[in-house]
């Protein structure tokens, strides 16, 4: 009788598949091309590249092309379309961020002028603009609301409700202390995702309607790409310091709690440095005040030098919590929620193909590398359980 197999959990990390180089300057960015084993580049010296894996494994370029233009030109590619934005063309300014919307025609641009524009992709006539309060770096749209997700410098993500040739302000929201600096939408849970230069990612829950938004850290530099992989439920993150997180998704988050207000440590109820009655009433020195990441409460240092990670609130680093709360942490909440790998290069941009689960990054170094994502990983470790079942 054979013996029975159980599945072993698996580490999904990327795996290096190749590396383009003899670019002369920084790839600013780059897609990868479905089902043809190809990348695009736009880099900073003004070139565009079609690249083509040849029998060899090499990546060569098989459409080399100079943007007359001075300035950075922003890329968004389709099966069917390529869109090469130049500054003359929509802006007073760099253009940051482009998206096609191939259901409704249009295609959508933002840039250094803070003016944000959608045209009709088939006359090329804009139909609409809406000033921003801050240069945007970050856009995305949802096709059945025709909501555009608009993230600024000032770490504000503004939504617009876009009509054919007008939009109207939905609503604010802000909870970075940096630039947002990347966004993902969700379109089937119905969740944005914003990365930003304090090293965080919020996950805002906008199809709830209850305003929850999660706190995920993960980083230790500024986040520079977001990707969301549908089929496996994971979000996919790279930081400027050429960190790459894969964080479970397929998991209940928690919201981190409100630091709450008080003049004195809510455990031992000594006076802080600043409540100068109870300090001369007690005739004590004040303490610092510290807050616990678990309950939120305000604490001195002797009631707070316990650290711990918990995964579930998006603390994947050990951060400060009271002693109590300290204690009531077990090993199971400390179970990590996020794999963390090096790409060993300083990634300036990031893009994830999803027929694939190919992922590519760009980086100061002025290489382009291509990693073997989730869906290929998934495919390997299910074919190696499947093979050692039948023997």
């Amino acid at each position: 009788m054979a013996a029975e197999i159980q599945p072993q959990p698996q580490a999904r990390k990327p795996c290096l598949l190749s590396k383009i180089e003899a670019f002369q300057d920084v790839v600013s960015t780059a897609v990868i091309i479905p089902k043809e084993d190809g990348v695009i580049s736009v880099s900073e010296d003004r070139t565009i590249r079609v690249w083509l894996k040849r029998d060899s494994g090499q990546y060569w370029p098989s459409v080399y092309h100079t943007m007359s233009s001075k300035y950075f030109c922003s890329l968004f590619f389709h099966p069917q379309y390529m869109f090469i934005c130049k500054l003359y063309l929509s802006h007073q300014g760099r253009v940051t961020v482009v998206l096609f919307v191939l259901e409704m025609e249009w295609l959508l641009s933002t840039g250094q002028d803070k003016n944000f524009n959608w045209h009709c992709s088939e006359s090329g006539q804009q139909l609409g603009t809406y000033r921003t309060a801050a240069c945007v770096s970050g856009l995305q749209f949802d096709v059945e609301t025709r909501h555009a997700f608009v993230g600024d410098q000032s770490g504000q993500v503004t939504i617009l409700k876009l009509e054919q040739d007008s939009c109207s302000l939905v609503t604010t929201f802000k909870g970075h202390t940096g630039n947002v600096t990347a966004l993902c939408w969700d379109p089937v849970q119905r969740v944005l995702f914003s990365g930003s230069s304090d090293h965080s990612i919020i996950m805002w829950d906008i199809g709830g309607r209850k305003g929850t938004a999660i706190e995920m850290q993960g980083h230790h530099d500024k986040v520079q790409g977001l990707c969301y992989a549908s089929h496996t439920r994971q979000l996919i993150s790279c930081s400027s310091d050429g960190g790459i997180v894969i964080w479970n998704m397929d998991v209940t988050r928690q919201e981190t709690p409100e630091w709450l207000d008080s003049d004195s440590c809510q455990k031992c109820e000594q006076p802080f440095f600043w409540n100068f009655k109870q300090m001369w009433d007690s005739k004590k020195i004040g303490l610092r005040q510290h807050h616990c990441r678990k309950c939120g409460q305000a604490v001195c240092g002797k009631c707070s030098s316990k650290r711990s990670t918990i995964p579930l609130m998006g603390f994947e680093f050990e951060v400060r919590v009271c002693d109590s709360c300290h204690e009531s942490i077990t090993d199971e909440d400390r179970a990590p929620t996020a794999t963390f790998h090096d790409s060993k290069h300083c990634i300036v941009y990031m893009h994830y193909e999803p027929t694939t689960g190919n992922l590519l990054t760009s980086g100061t170094d002025k290489v382009i590398k291509v990693w073997m994502g989730t869906n290929s990983i998934c495919c390997i470790h299910e074919s190696q359980f499947r093979n050692a079942s039948t023997q």
